[in-house]
């Protein structure tokens, strides 16, 4: 039996193969990519006037907060930034 270099049913024959992958769109590395991404999030943050906030807070509070965005369906930064301006909107 011949080998037919367009036939992909029997696989044992290819099995040595290489085939190549998605092709390269982009010419930097994947690291170098989320680089460039991130600062440019950080950039389009900027210009809509948002400022970066890091929190700690137990895996309960997480899983109540994860919940609660679901059922919201919004995103937690979305939901913590409602709630902490709800807070804030009560105190003064």
């Amino acid at each position: 039996m011949a080998k037919e270099s367009t036939d992909r049913i029997t696989s044992d024959l290819f099995a040595n193969e290489v085939r190549r992958g998605r092709p390269k769109s982009n010419p930097h590395s994947r690291q170098v990519q989320l680089k460039i991404n991130k600062q440019k999030q950080t950039q389009r943050d900027k210009r809509n006037g948002l400022k970066r906030i890091e929190l700690k807070v137990d895996s309960e509070l997480f899983e109540k907060l994860n919940m609660l965005s679901e059922t919201q369906s919004i995103s937690r930064a979305e939901l913590i930034n409602q709630l902490l301006h709800a807070q804030l909107n009560q105190i003064n």
